[in-house]
């Protein structure tokens, strides 16, 4: 996985019956993108460092 600052990261549930959590990428340390990435949660504001598993869908931003 190879992220830029601004990209939107999505984990998906794991059921139907857990939502997907989305958040904005907004500090990667390695400098070719790869993980782990900072996110901003857009469900709780909260900025954590994440190293996303087989269930994380990267959206690039445009």
């Amino acid at each position: 996985m190879k992220a830029a600052v601004g990209d939107h990261l999505i984990l998906l549930g794991p059921d139907d019956h857990t939502p997907d959590r989305a958040g904005e990428i907004v500090e990667i340390p390695d400098p070719l993108g790869a993980p782990p990435y900072y996110v901003r949660w857009e469900d709780t504001g909260r900025r954590t460092l994440i190293y996303p598993g087989p269930d994380a869908r990267l959206a690039h931003h445009v």
